[in-house]
């Protein structure tokens, strides 16, 4: 039941970001779906049509291993775990429009998202290309590069190679630039997030240029490479080509040994992280290149297992005093080391020997800034200086041309497996890549699959993927790779705005509504979910779906739920139960982040069976800042329920009879409206934790008043008091509500208003300072004037001694805040 508002309110979006249906909802979702509770339900308070739904990230490899272990079909196994966890997510109270619920596994939802793909392919924003991939060979599937976890699918755990394949993309690199220039507008989100997107989409300024081949034979007689260190060209001591340069392969098919090597390489994924951690090897063709700037000077090409193709040209060059992964190459190929950059404190012409001794003999490159030396017409410039001048010179020379680069690249969407939205696309021998007709959609996932093989089984399927072409009516067959889990979650809050009933992917308010006020979830999640949604929001615009660009005007990153680590005498992890029966000695370890691989987890079904689901809310919110790791612990759940206990017999506690003393009762309503300012600032700040603090210290004031006859004071702090902890502790609120003889429900009422006039401070502190240096504190009228300011400030005895024979030069003054005086 809520209040009912005029079409006219003013629009609030909130959403925590959905979740995978496991099974059971654990910690870290009772901490993320309380923060957006709090907000949608303060923010309905205060007058706002909210939107706060739920639903499902449906799709994935989860289902289908779950398949090949219990022997159900994927499809049973979701929707079962979905309506488990809706049961739990509802014992929490959490006030979401259940009538917008959606699984993203829904033919009725991934029919739309067919219908994206289309239309991007028809606005050349989707394409098909054979590409180099992180193949899983245990699942069986292709991973981005961000699923790659120290060179290990995020799922299997198993060691990722490289494969070419033939894969669809997304063209989310058309979209650099906006995609970079619309992190300047995202006020609302925390910078580390916006510095992540800013690294990974990885804009920079360099110079491609072509290095001639020394006396070559072969069909390809220059290298280009694309650097943004042109400064550091004559360090050169080598050129490095990937394995799957048109070079090394053509090299490679009449050289057995480079042939093995190149083999060998694609045992690596093709995540950056995996080519980092790698030990840097390279295979020597024999070929040399001359110096763009000294043709006397050729250097040694290498094909090199840490140059990826899909990166810049698939070539560099390398400078190893000055590139760490350049150096460590170099040692092990015992290759000329030659420093052209010495740090600021020397010059071009100064005795920095000692230094480059230091630098040739240790383990690490200089990559800091400073002057050029051993570098011609370089030498005595700046880095920056450096740059400009040999991107003008090669430029000159008719060797290279000034260049944007990005570090972004295309997302590959196709995934070999059967749990995923099919991609709607069907191949004739003689037509090719013939999409699928609107009217056919959605593609339905065929029911009858079997596990039994390794790979897809969409791909083995017996009838599913044969069909006739749409185009000439010939034998064809289905596209059977389904689309990348993040396609589904790229634009299910735009659908969140339609009813799952209505037959348009969104309706016209959806212009409305987005973009989301406030999104919440975890950091882990500011690459891949936060920038496809982004990129994808844009492609819809192209598409003439929306008129929004950007999906989440402000995010909130939630921190951890940490507990502390358990091990038996053999080393086994223990449950936190576990401990309590434990007769033999047990290890207590360092407190992490809950996780079921180390026990350390507290089943949330357990904490509301046992204290309720209002204590389990508080102590999530009342323990740390919603940005930071929380740390759970028994004491702390225990004070939360002790709290809740003493708060339900406060505030039905009776007012003692007797004439209320005049001075107390302005002191109660004082602190009461302060408080419903404060905790209104706070909610509005995201600072809940903060504004339990102050409710506290409300109830902590009216208990201390106990057994005084307070009269309507009393009632007006009760009643404040159950208004504030509506939105954090609903249930309690409701039943204190109906206990005190009202009839409605809080939910229907208005937020509480503080009075302006209860709220002016009697005395406020300010800091008094002597050339900067707090040294004194000070109480005064709030407003205070400058000339009384100042004479208190001059007036304290610490002031005056660290005055004493100083002539004072000028006292600035901040108006409630400050008080700095200047002397010498």
């Amino acid at each position: 039941m809520e209040r009912t508002l005029p079409s006219s309110a003013p629009h609030y979006y909130v959403l925590e970001m959905f979740p995978y249906p496991s099974g059971n909802i654990h910690m870290g979702h009772v901490r993320n779906y309380t923060l957006g509770d709090v907000l949608a339900r303060y923010k309905r308070a205060c007058g706002f049509t909210v939107l706060h739904p739920m639903g499902w990230d449906a799709f994935g490899l989860p289902a289908e291993n779950a398949a090949i272990e219990r022997g159900v079909h994927p499809g049973k196994w979701t929707y079962q775990n979905i309506a488990t966890m809706r049961e739990q997510l509802k014992s929490i109270g959490l006030s979401y429009d259940w009538s917008r619920e959606l699984a993203t596994c829904d033919p009725e939802y991934y029919r739309y998202e067919q219908r994206f793909f289309l239309d991007f392919l028809k606005n050349g924003l989707a394409y098909r290309k054979e590409s180099f991939v992180n193949w899983d060979p245990v699942d069986h599937t292709v991973l981005a590069n961000e699923q790659v976890i120290d060179g290990r699918g995020w799922r299997s755990g198993a060691p990722v190679e490289r494969k070419k394949l033939s894969q669809w993309f997304l063209k989310i690199s058309d979209f650099a630039d906006e995609l970079l220039e619309g992190l300047t507008a995202l006020a609302d989100w925390p910078d580390k997030v916006k510095i992540m997107q800013e690294k990974w989409i990885g804009k920079s300024v360099g110079v491609k240029l072509k290095l001639q081949v020394a006396s070559c034979r072969l069909q390809v007689d220059k290298i280009e490479i694309f650097t943004t260190r042109p400064d550091t060209l004559f360090g050169m001591s080598f050129c490095a080509i990937s394995p799957q340069h048109p070079l090394a392969q053509e090299l490679a098919t009449c050289n057995l040994q480079l042939a093995t090597f190149i083999e060998d390489c694609n045992r690596i994924g093709t995540s950056e992280e995996a080519i980092e951690k790698a030990e840097k090897k390279g295979f020597d063709t024999g070929l040399r290149v001359k110096h763009p700037f000294d043709a006397n000077l050729e250097h040694p090409v290498y094909v090199a297992n840490f140059v990826l193709m899909e990166y810049g040209t698939g070539a560099l060059f390398g400078c190893p005093a000055h590139d760490q992964r350049d150096f460590e190459f170099a040692k092990k190929y015992k290759l000329p080391i030659l420093p052209v950059i010495v740090p600021p404190e020397y010059n071009w012409e100064g005795d920095s020997s000692a230094w480059l001794d230091n630098l040739l003999h240790g383990d690490e490159a200089y990559s800091g800034d400073g002057n050029v030396i051993n570098s011609s017409f370089l030498n005595g410039l700046s880095v920056s200086e450096a740059k400009e001048k040999a991107i003008a010179e090669l430029v000159k020379l008719g060797a290279g041309k000034k260049t944007i680069n990005y570090r972004l690249r295309d997302w590959g969407v196709s995934r070999q497996r059967y749990w995923g939205c099919p991609i709607p696309i069907i191949h004739c021998n003689d037509c090719g890549v013939v999409p699928v007709p609107e009217n056919e959609l959605p593609v339905r996932l065929p029911e009858d699959v079997t596990f039994d093989k390794p790979g897809n089984p969409l791909a083995h399927h017996p009838t599913w993927k044969h069909v006739n072409c749409p185009k000439c009516g010939a034998k064809a067959e289905r596209e059977t790779d389904t689309f990348d889990t993040f396609f589904e979650s790229s634009w299910y809050f735009a659908r969140f705005c339609s009813l799952p009933s209505e037959k348009e992917p969104f309706n016209p308010s959806a212009n409305t509504w987005l973009p989301v006020d406030k999104y919440i979830g975890g950091v882990e999640h500011a690459v891949l979910h936060l920038l496809y949604a982004r990129f994808f929001m844009r492609a819809l615009k192209r598409c003439g779906y929306l008129n929004v660009i950007e999906p989440f005007k402000g995010l909130m990153t939630q921190g951890m739920i940490c507990h502390e680590t358990y091990m038996d005498a053999d080393g086994n992890w223990l449950y936190p139960e576990e401990v309590i029966k434990k007769n033999s000695p047990v290890t207590v370890g360092r407190s992490e982040k809950m996780s079921k691989s180390k026990k350390n987890v507290v089943d949330p079904r357990a904490i509301i069976t046992s204290y309720g689901a209002d204590t389990a809310r508080l102590f999530m919110l009342s323990d740390s800042p919603p940005d930071r790791d929380l740390e759970w612990t028994e004491a702390g759940i225990d004070g939360a329920w002790r709290y809740v206990n003493r708060l339900w017999r406060l505030l039905l506690e009776p007012d003692a009879s007797g004439v209320p003393d005049e001075a107390t009762v302005l002191k109660l309503r004082q602190e009461t409206h302060k408080t419903i300012a404060r905790v209104t600032q706070d909610i509005e700040r995201f600072h809940f934790n903060k504004a339990i603090a102050r409710i506290r210290e409300l109830s902590n004031l009216l208990g201390s008043l106990s057994g005084k006859p307070l009269g309507g004071a009393r009632t007006e702090a009760v009643n404040a008091i159950i208004h504030l902890i509506a939105p954090f502790m609903p249930h309690l609120a409701e039943e204190l509500w109906q206990q005190l003889g009202n009839k409605d429900m809080i939910v229907t009422r208005p937020w509480s208003k503080a009075d302006p006039a209860l709220c002016v401070e009697e005395e406020i502190t300010i800091a008094v300072q002597v050339n900067g240096k707090l040294r004194a504190t000070v109480s005064c009228a709030p407003d205070a004037t400058r000339e009384e300011m100042e004479s208190l400030a001059l007036a304290q005895k610490n002031v005056q001694d660290f005055i004493h024979a100083k002539q004072i030069r000028k006292i600035i003054v901040v108006p409630g805040k400050i008080v700095n005086v200047v002397a010498a």
